[in-house]
């Protein structure tokens, strides 16, 4: 059975109603999911580059949970991008190691599907929002996953829409279709 790395980037995932909801049913998981917390191993914000490349390196399905954080990732998760997805590893003459892996995102969005549109009050779908990432995914020669969104996730989610997002999430993570 293939496993599922997550990497949880939450800058104050005590704070989070939705992602550490979804975390804990992660959790329940353990023969099928490993949990990769960066703000928990690298509080200091010091990436072990080559410790990350070799976890990379041990999957071919990984799912990237964040908030979304001005309208990107959250900084350290960026960092991570920038560091880990080296020259000459992960692109470059020498660098293919994750051409054919899958990667996607799961991601707590504080404000209402209809405001991620063109016309609603943020003006972009989340597919532009991502392009940055989709971008970087195909430059490595990786497969991209349609993401997994919650909306609503500061203020008008429901518990009951919290708890069926978790569900939702850990089958998307395990990839179960729906």
């Amino acid at each position: 059975m293939k496993r599922t790395l997550v990497i949880l980037a939450h800058p104050h995932l005590s704070e989070s109603r939705v992602n550490r909801r979804w975390r804990e049913e992660l959790l329940r998981h353990p023969e099928q999911i490993d949990l990769h917390d960066l703000y928990a191993r690298y509080s200091d914000g010091r990436i072990d580059v080559k410790e990350e490349q070799a976890r990379l390196e041990r999957y071919d399905r990984v799912i990237l949970q964040f908030p979304l954080y001005w309208y990107s990732y959250p900084p350290l998760l960026k960092t991570w991008f920038d560091e880990v997805f080296a020259y000459g590893w992960a692109y470059g003459s020498s660098g293919d190691k994750l051409t054919g892996k899958t990667f996607g995102t799961a991601i707590s969005i504080g404000d209402k599907k209809q405001n991620y549109t063109r016309s609603g009050g943020v003006s972009f779908t989340v597919d532009e929002i991502l392009a940055p990432f989709k971008a970087s995914l195909r430059h490595v020669g990786a497969i991209e996953l349609p993401f997994f969104a919650l909306y609503g996730a500061s203020f008008q989610a429901s518990d009951e829409e919290v708890e069926q997002s978790a569900r939702e999430y850990a089958r998307h993570a395990l990839g179960e279709t729906p």
